[in-house]
């Protein structure tokens, strides 16, 4: 919090501090978050992934038009399994033309939200031509099968279908 350190400085160290969170962590989190500089909150948004205590936050960052923000957020909400985020993660995943990184941050955080739905979701990503998100959606379907108890068989998927909204 020593205004003589430089700024980027400061946001680095708690981006570090926070992946073993103390008890001041939740307030310097609050007040980066409040603020008006953009930094701040982005590196806020990349703290709640690390402290708990921010669902509300979380929620309300996935709406954030700043798309740094909105990943972080993404990979909060699943690093919490905060189930209202759900609708808008899996939304993520089924719209076409999603950032790549985004989509990756959101095939991992469906698995963790709701692992029984999570390969319903996931399926049509299956069929796509970047193998970087395929093997991502068949290890995010692998996570869910192990996170939820359900058998994962390739077979039943029918192929019909891309599984995007147009």
């Amino acid at each position: 919090m020593d205004p003589d350190v430089p700024e980027n400085v400061r946001r680095r160290f708690m981006e570090a501090s926070v992946r073993a969170p103390q008890p001041w962590h939740q307030n310097a989190i609050r007040s980066a978050y409040a603020g008006d500089n953009e930094d701040w909150k982005l590196t806020a948004v990349f703290s709640m992934r690390w402290v708990e205590g921010f669902d509300d936050q979380i929620l309300e960052s996935l709406k954030s038009n700043n798309e740094n923000i909105q990943y972080e957020a993404v990979c909060a909400a699943g690093n919490w399994e905060v189930d209202a985020a759900w609708s808008h993660v899996a939304g993520l995943v089924k719209v076409k033309g999603t950032d790549k990184l985004l989509l990756l941050a959101a095939i991992d955080a469906v698995t963790a939200i709701r692992p029984h739905e999570a390969r319903t979701v996931l399926m049509g990503l299956t069929s796509l031509e970047d193998e970087d998100i395929v093997k991502a959606t068949y290890e995010a379907m692998a996570m869910a099968e192990v996170f939820s108890g359900d058998e994962f068989d390739d077979e039943d998927d029918d192929g019909g279908g891309d599984g995007f909204i147009h």
